[in-house]
């Protein structure tokens, strides 16, 4: 799950904070310590884990649906996701560019049993409730990640 609601009411806090959006943008703004990034030697394009950054808003809209589509003797379930892999390094260059500030962040080890790609086929939900996720922009995602953080430092 990424992002924030568009409109700026409702956002993301956690503590301690893990998600990777608000970590990088956070550590853009100052807001805390360099990021740390985990493995640079994955058999991934750049090196770095992929990952499903799927917008929540899309997430919420997913659920909607299929809260309309259950019946009292039915049990559906999907996998919901942008389909499309993000690596890492892609997160940081988009929270640069869409914070006008670079990532401050080191390299560090690997963390056990991290694999180098995870994302979602969401194909069976589109198919048979025709969901897809609406926010398929990387640099989209994060912007409602980033307005929502910059007028919520965390506490």
């Amino acid at each position: 799950m990424a992002g924030s609601d568009p409109a700026g009411e409702v956002g993301e806090e956690h503590d301690p904070e893990t998600h990777l959006i608000p970590l990088a943008i956070q550590a853009a703004l100052g807001q805390r310590p360099p990021l740390t990034v985990f493995g640079d030697d994955y058999n991934t394009p750049d090196g770095t884990c992929i990952r499903d950054y799927v917008h929540v808003e899309d997430l919420v809209a997913a659920h909607l649906r299929v809260m309309d589509a259950l019946t009292a003797d039915s049990a559906l379930t999907y996998n919901l996701g942008t389909g499309q892999g993000v690596s890492v390094k892609e997160i940081l260059d988009s929270v640069e560019r869409v914070t006008g500030r670079p990532v401050p962040h080191t390299l560090g080890p690997r963390r056990a049993g991290d694999p180098a790609a995870l994302y979602a086929d969401a194909s069976r939900i589109e198919a048979e409730l025709g969901w897809e996720a609406r926010y398929t922009r990387l640099d989209d995602t994060v912007r409602t990640a980033y307005d929502w953080l910059k007028n919520h430092p965390p506490r």
